[in-house]
Order: structure tokens, then sequence, then C-alpha cells
């Protein structure tokens, strides 16, 4: 283990960086001291590009996606179908599946999933949101993309029972995603096929 360090200034940069996701105290004191390589202009860009980051960044007030404008720039787009809304976890599953090709609807992000063990209830999340949009938007179809979990399961039947009295297709994606996956590990081949594929949710009961 790296205990020791001959600078303090150090030590506190390794302790920062290795509370990031996936980075331990050995990859933390690697990126310090590359840090420390680079001219002062590149840290000094880095800093204040998550300084900006922190401040300003903004939810988008219809999606709920990351935004530096009030309503984001795919619910702005023109070209996408209005109509259609796919249901996801976190902003990192938009990322998956935009990068997938094959999707042109919109987005609702639920910020977490129904989990009692962790303290998330339907309250936590933005599923009430989801159900002022469809009654405003005039939205068609529903997509359920949330992760084969036990978690994604729960707040997929959830979200089908809300709903299901309304005038609005339900449906999930097909299960070219493994149960136990995650949406954002996936493939971009199997994910953009299994949101091409999509089948009525009711049929998976």
């Amino acid at each position: 283990m790296l205990n020791h360090y001959s600078s303090k200034l150090v030590e506190e940069a390794v302790g920062e960086l290795s509370k990031l996701p996936g980075i331990g105290k050995r990859t933390a004191m690697r990126l310090a001291l590359h840090l420390l390589k680079q001219d002062a202009a590149y840290s000094e860009r880095l800093g204040n590009s998550i300084i900006q980051m922190r401040e300003n960044i903004l939810f988008c007030k219809k999606c709920h996606n990351i935004s530096d404008h009030e309503i984001c720039e795919i619910c702005n787009n023109p070209k996408r179908d209005v109509q259609l809304i796919c249901v996801v976890e976190d902003i990192r599953d938009v990322i998956a599946i935009e990068n997938t090709g094959q999707f042109l609807g919109l987005y609702h992000v639920l910020g977490g999933l129904i989990s009692p063990m962790d303290g998330i209830s339907p309250s936590n999340l933005t599923i009430e949101q989801l159900k002022n949009r469809i009654e405003t938007e005039n939205i068609k179809e529903i997509i359920l993309a949330l992760s084969a979990t036990v978690e994604g399961d729960t707040t997929n039947f959830y979200i089908y029972r809300q709903l299901k009295e309304k005038a609005v297709k339900i449906s999930t994606i097909a299960r070219g995603v493994a149960i136990g996956d995650e949406i954002e590990f996936a493939d971009e081949i199997t994910l953009g096929r299994s949101i091409v594929a999509r089948l009525p949710y009711e049929t998976g009961l």
C-alpha cells in the first residue's frame, strides 16, 4: 500500500482522486504524478472545467437529463419523435442508448431504481413527472429500458401499474440484454437491437 508521502499536498490530492469510482490509491498516485509533469495551464484547465461543470450543469426540465440549458438538446431536437419516450435509470443509460444510433425518440431519466433495501421508494424517483408528461405531451408509447435486475424489474412493474389505464402503449426492450446486466455495460449492437425489437410489456408478465 502507498501510505507514505514526502508531500502533504500530494497526499491530499491522492486522497481526493482515490474517492472517484474505480480509482484506488495506486491509480490516484499515478494520476497525481501525471498532473505534476504537465504544465500548470493543463491543471488549471482541468480544475476549471470540473468547477464549471459542478456549478453550472443543469437538469432538463422535461426529461431530467444533464444539460447546459433548461431544456436539453435531445428534447429540443425537432428531428426526434416527440410521441415516443424511453424510460431509463440514469444519465449513463441515455449515453449508452444514444451511442447505438437506433433510438430517435425522447427520454425520461428516473434518477434511480426502486430499492426498499437501499431506502429508494417511488417518491424518490421522477415517476410522477413521467405521468404528467404522458398527460400533457400526447405521448403514444413508453419504452421501459431498465436494467434486467430485481430492482429494474420491480421498477418496470410499478411504472406499468401506474400507466396501464392510460392511453399509451407500454413496451420493454427485448431481452438481448442478459438477465442481471446493466444497460450502460451492454454492447452497442445488442442494446440497439433490443430497442428496435422491443416488446409489449405485458407479454413478459
